[in-house]
C-alpha cells in the first residue's frame, strides 16, 4: 500500500472456529438439527491480523498456538493473508477453540476455550519489543490473559505506540489500564458492562461515560445502526450505517478494529476511519466465516463510491 511505514501489530488469540449453521440460536437445555457444519480460521487476534493483511497494509502478530493439528492450519492460515507470524510461538497442548452456533438470522452465540492462547504473556511481548516499539499501531482484545494485556497497555504508553483495546469478551479493567488505550472500541453490549448503572441514555452519553472511565477514544460499535466515535480531542460523531443483508456477523466487530486501524495508518481520521470500518464491517457480514469473510482494499472503496453516489 502506497505510504505505509510502520506496520499494525495485533496482539492475541488465534483460534480454530467449529461453527454449525442452525435455524436459530438454541435455548438452554434444547437440542436442535443444524443444516452444516464448518471449521474456520478465527480468534478475535487472528481475525484483526488477517482483516489488516487483506486490506494490503503490512501486520504482524503476537500470539501462540498449539502444537495439535490445527496450528499449523492456522499459522499458514495467517500467512496465506500476508500477516508475518514470527511472533506467533507454538506451545505444547491445544490450540484455542471457539465453538459457534450461527442462526439463519445472522446472530451468533460463541463460547471460547483459550488453549495456547492462555500462555500468552508479558515475556511474548518483552521478546518482541522491537515489534512493537517500530509499530504505528497496536491491537488487542481481551481473549488472553488480562495481565498480559495490562503489560502490553503500559509498553505502548512508554514507547508512544497507540494501543486499540476491543474489550472483548468484557472483563474488569483498571483505570491504570484504561488510560493507555488509545481507541477503546466496545459494542453496545459491553459498553453496558463498563458503564453499569451509569449506562448512556444515548450513544453522545455513552461515549462521553467511557471517555469519563480515562480512555482517550471511543468508537462504539453499534451493528446495524453504524458507530460513534469521540473522543478527548473533541470528536463527536456518528458514523451511518452501510445497508447490507447480514449472512454471518461473526468476526465482523473484529473486521472493523482491524480496518480501523489501517484507515488511520493512511491518514483518515478518527471519523475517516471509522467510516471505513464500518464499510468493511459491512462487507463482512454478506460472508460465511470469520477471517473468510474479510474484504480487500478495493471492496471497501467500492462500497464506499456505491454509497456516495
Amino acid at each position: 500500500m502506497e505510504g505505509a511505514k510502520k506496520p499494525i501489530v495485533v496482539v492475541g488469540s488465534i483460534n480454530m472456529d467449529l461453527v454449525a449453521n442452525t435455524p436459530r440460536i438454541p435455548a438452554a437445555g434444547e437440542t436442535l438439527l443444524g443444516r452444516d457444519f464448518q471449521t474456520h480460521h478465527g480468534g478475535k487476534g487472528a481475525n484483526q491480523a488477517v482483516a489488516v493483511g487483506r486490506l494490503g497494509y503490512p501486520v504482524s502478530m503476537i500470539g501462540r498456538v498449539g502444537d495439535d493439528a490445527f496450528g499449523e492450519q492456522l499459522r499458514a492460515g495467517l500467512q496465506n493473508a500476508g500477516v508475518d507470524t514470527s511472533a506467533v510461538v507454538t506451545s505444547p497442548g491445544a490450540s484455542g477453540v471457539a465453538v459457534i452456533v450461527v442462526a439463519e438470522s445472522g446472530e451468533n452465540s460463541i463460547v471460547v476455550v483459550p488453549g495456547a492462547n492462555s500462555l500468552v504473556s508479558a515475556s511474548d511481548l518483552d521478546n518482541h519489543l522491537e515489534k512493537i516499539r517500530s509499530a504505528g499501531m497496536v491491537l488487542a482484545q481481551l481473549e488472553i490473559p488480562l495481565e498480559t494485556v495490562f503489560h502490553l497497555a503500559a509498553v505502548c504508553a512508554r514507547e508512544g505506540v497507540p494501543l486499540v483495546l476491543d474489550p472483548a469478551p468484557a472483563a474488569e479493567l483498571s483505570g491504570e489500564l484504561l488510560k493507555n488505550v488509545a481507541w477503546f472500541t466496545p459494542n453496545e453490549t459491553e459498553a453496558a458492562f463498563f458503564l453499569r448503572d451509569a449506562a448512556g441514555s444515548s450513544d453522545v452519553a455513552t461515549g462521553q461515560g467511557l471517555i469519563d472511565k480515562g480512555v482517550q477514544g471511543v468508537v462504539l460499535k453499534l451493528g446495524a445502526r453504524g458507530a460513534y466515535v469521540a473522543s478527548t480531542d473533541g470528536v463527536n460523531e456518528s458514523i451511518q450505517p452501510f445497508q447490507v443483508r447480514a449472512v454471518d456477523t461473526t468476526a465482523a466487530g473484529d473486521c472493523f478494529n482491524g480496518a480501523f486501524a489501517v484507515g488511520m495508518l493512511m491518514g483518515k481520521g478518527p471519523v475517516g476511519s471509522a467510516r471505513f470500518a464500518a464499510a468493511a464491517a459491512a462487507i463482512s457480514v454478506t460472508r460465511a466465516g470469520a477471517q473468510s469473510s474479510m474484504p480487500t482494499l478495493d471492496e471497501v472503496m467500492n462500497k464506499i463510491d456505491t454509497a456516495n453516489d
